[in-house]
C-alpha cells in the first residue's frame, strides 16, 4: 500500500477522489493534493458541486476517478 496523501491547508487525510479531484480541478501533474472541503473553499463553490462533478467526470471514464 501506497504512502498516505494529506491535504496541504488542514492536514486532513485524503481519499482517491479527492487525489483525483485535485489533479482534475488544479494541476494533472499536482503532487500538492486538497480535501474537498479546502478545494471548494478555494474555488468558492460548495463540497456538493465538487461531489456532482467527481459523479460526472466518473460517468464519463474519468481515469482519475476509479
Amino acid at each position: 500500500m501506497g504512502k498516505k496523501e494529506h491535504c496541504k491547508k488542514c492536514g486532513k487525510e485524503l481519499i482517491p477522489d479527492e487525489i483525483g479531484a485535485t489533479k482534475k480541478l488544479v494541476n494533472r501533474g499536482a503532487v500538492v493534493y486538497y480535501c474537498l472541503d479546502c478545494l471548494a473553499e478555494a474555488f468558492d463553490i460548495t463540497r456538493e458541486d465538487i461531489e456532482k462533478k467527481i459523479a460526472y467526470f466518473k460517468e464519463m471514464g474519468c481515469t482519475l476517478f476509479q
